[in-house]
C-alpha cells in the first residue's frame, strides 16, 4: 500500500494532540490514583480510536489493508497484556506510589513507542532488502512459542537490562521519591530521582518485548505504515489496561499458552509464505481473514479456560473449607 506522507503527518499528529489531551484531563491538579471508572473509560476510547482508523482504512484503503491493520492492532495488544506482567513487578520493585503510575506507563510508554518506530524502519528496510530474513523471522516466532509454553507457571522476575544497569550507575539519582518530580536540585546539584529510572525501565524493557511482537506482525503485513499504526494503537491503551486489569493478570492463567499459539502461527505463516513467493508450489499463501479468525479465536478461547480454572478453583477451595466449619459449628 503507498502511503503519501500526509498520512504519516496526519497519523502521527492526530495520537500526539489525543496523548497530550489524555495526559492533560487526567494529570491535571494533584497527582491521584487512576480509577476504574477512569481506566474503563479510556480503554474504550482507544479501543473505539483504532475501530476508526481501521474503518477509515477500510474506506479510503480497501479490505485488506484494514484486514491487515486489525489483525496487527490485536496481536500487538495481545502480545502487550503480557507485558503487563512485568510492569507490575517493575512498579512493585520500585515501589512507584499509585498516584504517580499513570505519568510512569504514559512516558515509559511514549519512549517505547519511539524505539519501536526506529526498530519498525529498519526491520522494513531489512526485509525489503534480504528476503531470508522471513525464514528467519519466522523460525524465531516458533522459538519464542516453544519458549512460551516451557516456562509456563514459572514466575516472572525482573532482569535489568544493559539500559537500566547503566542508568542506575551513572545518573546521580535521590533514594527516594520527590512528588512526580523526574529531576530536582540538592545542594545545587541536578539528580533524577526514582521516578525517571522506572520510566526507563518501562520503555526498554517494552522494547525487550518488541523483539518477538514486530516479527510477528511483520508475519502478516509488511506495510511501515500499518505496523507503526498497529503497534502506536496497542500501546496508547496499554497503561489504561494496566488499571483496568488489575487483579484479572493474575487470573489469566493460560494467557502464555494463547500467546505461544498466535506466535507459533504466524512463524509458521511466515516461512509458507516466504516459500510461496520463492516459487514452492505446495506452499499456501494464508489470506488475512485466516490470521484474524486464529489470533481473535486464541485469545477468547484463552480468557474463558483461565476464568473457568478461577472459578473452578474458586469452588473447590471453598468446598474445601465447608467440613471444617460445620466442625467447628
Amino acid at each position: 500500500m503507498s502511503v503519501p506522507p500526509w498520512a504519516w503527518f496526519a497519523m502521527i499528529g492526530g495520537l500526539l494532540v489525543v496523548l497530550a489531551f489524555d495526559l492533560w484531563i487526567v494529570d491535571r491538579g494533584e497527582p491521584k490514583e487512576f480509577s476504574l471508572k477512569q481506566a474503563g473509560f479510556w480503554v474504550g476510547f482507544y479501543v473505539s480510536l483504532a475501530v476508526i482508523f481501521g474503518v477509515v482504512m477500510w474506506t479510503f484503503a480497501g479490505p485488506v489493508p484494514a484486514g491487515q491493520f486489525i489483525a496487527g492492532y490485536l496481536t500487538e495488544y495481545s502480545l502487550s497484556i503480557d507485558n503487563l506482567f512485568v510492569f507490575y513487578i517493575i512498579m512493585t520493585r520500585f515501589a512507584v506510589p499509585k498516584m504517580y503510575q499513570h505519568k510512569v506507563l504514559l512516558i515509559g510508554i511514549l519512549m517505547a513507542l519511539v524505539m519501536r518506530g526506529i526498530f519498525i524502519a529498519i526491520g522494513s528496510a531489512a526485509l525489503a532488502n534480504f528476503g531470508w530474513l522471513f525464514y528467519v523471522f519466522g523460525l524465531f516466532l516458533i522459538y519464542t512459542a516453544v519458549q512460551l509454553v516451557r516456562q509456563f507457571g514459572q514466575e516472572e522476575h525482573l532482569q535489568e537490562n544493559a539500559v537500566l544497569r547503566w542508568a542506575r550507575r551513572v545518573l546521580p539519582h535521590t533514594d527516594d521519591y520527590v512528588g512526580s518530580k523526574i529531576t530536582v536540585k540538592v545542594d545545587g546539584k541536578r539528580l533524577v530521582t526514582p521516578l525517571l529510572i522506572v520510566m526507563i525501565a518501562i520503555g526498554t524493557t517494552d522494547l525487550l518485548f518488541a523483539l518477538d511482537s514486530i516479527p510477528a506482525i511483520f508475519g502478516l503485513t509488511t506495510d511501515p505504515f500499518i505496523v507503526f499504526a498497529a503497534n502506536a494503537f496497542a500501546l496508547m491503551g496499554l497503561r489504561q489496561l494496566y488499571f483496568l486489569l488489575g487483579g484479572l493478570l493474575q487470573k489469566l492463567t493460560y494467557l502464555s499458552f494463547g500467546l505461544a499459539f498466535i506466535l507459533g502461527f504466524i512463524g509458521v505463516k511466515l516461512i509458507l509464505e516466504a516459500l510461496h513467493s520463492s516459487g514452492v508450489s505446495w506452499a499456501p499463501e494464508v489470506p488475512i481473514w485466516v490470521s484474524l479468525s486464529v489470533i481473535v479465536l486464541s485469545m477468547v478461547v484463552t480468557t474463558v479456560i483461565s476464568l473457568m480454572k478461577v472459578r473452578r478453583d474458586t469452588r473447590e477451595g471453598k468446598d474445601d473449607n465447608t467440613p471444617a466449619s460445620v466442625e467447628q459449628g
